[in-house]
């Protein structure tokens, strides 16, 4: 899942994959905007087949609470 998030993530910000972690915090590292989060998180219900509460996805900061709850969907 980890790699699927970094292409998607680069889709949207000019980050280098390799350098992406589950630590990585969308906003201070990766430079993401509310407008940008909230379309990949479309690409995530799309590339997962999932349904995101944005809501609860907005209070994720960093990659690895977004797998967490992705995870959590499956």
């Amino acid at each position: 899942m980890l790699e699927t998030l970094k292409s998607l993530i680069c889709t949207y910000v000019d980050a280098d994959a390799a350098s992406i972690t589950p630590e990585s915090r969308f906003a201070d590292d990766l430079g993401f905007n509310s407008y940008d989060f909230i379309c990949m998180l479309g690409d995530c219900e799309d590339e997962f087949d999932v349904e995101i509460d944005q809501a609860v996805a907005a209070k994720c900061k960093n990659v690895g609470e977004l797998m967490a709850y992705l995870e959590g969907l499956g």
